[in-house]
């Protein structure tokens, strides 16, 4: 794996992780979601890399990467637009997870020449996806957890402790499995990066202000492969994202049983053979009478 930092075109720069070796396959850029997270996406380019090129970034603000008070969706296009050209691609495979699914689907649909395929993996959809997720976490937590996760959230400072045991409440609700999930969900909240809520707010601003009839006219107008992707147990309710994928001509729909927000957990396997078979058969190809079948 290369790590580089990439300078963008306002001066802010970008961590970056490459690994894999060339092949007939496209290059794939993976995003991650939050908004405000950093790049936890290294169990995906593992598998992904054994066919193509495959590049991370930790978006503008978070993680590795510089900070940046330009918080937009159209700063984050443009920056993967950036990365693009900097690592030298005519065209790409963009995949991205939860909110990284919006932002994946928003660049193919603004840069459909540089986009060779996309893939919206736990992606929350069209439609009032918040009620139903809220519900669904609810129900998941015991009361006693529910207790205990309000008044962490009620805390104005978190010491590191208390942070990660916040973060650990807020994510095992996202796996299919609840033990498994607790364990995971530990694990991933022992990081010392910062969450950064100023994007996180900024972001989601952006994409309530396009609302459904802004993601719906994303997703009308791609010409190119889409693969859409979603847990069965996901708390957030797979038909969202279905009615999404209905709108992509030609887009392929794959609902992974027994799996959450984040399948490669609970289904490396399959997710893995999945995503390979797209990346491997996702060429472009000008007529769309064969585009369904890329």
């Amino acid at each position: 794996m290369t790590d580089r930092s990439v300078r963008l075109s306002d001066g802010v720069s970008l961590a970056t992780r490459t690994s894999g070796t060339p092949t007939d396959a496209p290059p794939v850029v993976l995003l991650h979601g939050g908004p405000g997270l950093w790049d936890y996406l290294s169990p995906v380019a593992q598998v992904l890399s054994r066919h193509t090129i495959v590049h991370r970034y930790d978006q503008r603000g978070c993680g590795a990467s510089d900070a940046s008070d330009e918080q937009t969706l159209v700063r984050a296009i443009a920056d993967l637009e950036e990365l693009r050209v900097a690592f030298g691609h005519d065209r790409w495979v963009v995949l991205g997870h939860s909110y990284g699914a919006t932002l994946a689907l928003l660049y193919a649909s603004a840069h459909q020449e540089s986009t060779a395929g996309l893939v919206y993996l736990s992606g929350v959809g069209i439609g009032d996806w918040r009620t139903a997720t809220r519900a669904e976490i609810a129900r998941r937590l015991s009361p006693t957890q529910a207790r205990r996760l309000a008044h962490l959230e009620s805390l104005p400072n978190r010491d590191r402790v208390r942070e990660q045991e916040f973060r650990e409440l807020s994510w095992f609700t996202d796996y299919a499995d609840p033990i498994a999930g607790r364990a995971a969900a530990h694990e991933f909240a022992q990081l010392d990066y910062p969450i950064n809520q100023v994007a996180n707010r900024s972001l989601m601003r952006d994409v309530d202000a396009l609302g459904d009839a802004g993601l719906t006219a994303a997703a009308r107008s791609l010409r190119l492969p889409a693969f859409f992707v979603h847990g069965e147990r996901d708390p957030r309710h797979w038909t969202y994202a279905h009615d999404l994928a209905d709108l992509v001509d030609g887009a392929r729909w794959q609902l992974l049983s027994e799996a959450g927000h984040l399948p490669w957990v609970e289904q490396p396997v399959q997710l893995a053979s999945l995503l390979a078979g797209f990346v491997n058969d996702c060429t472009w190809n000008p007529d769309p009478s064969q585009r369904q079948h890329c």
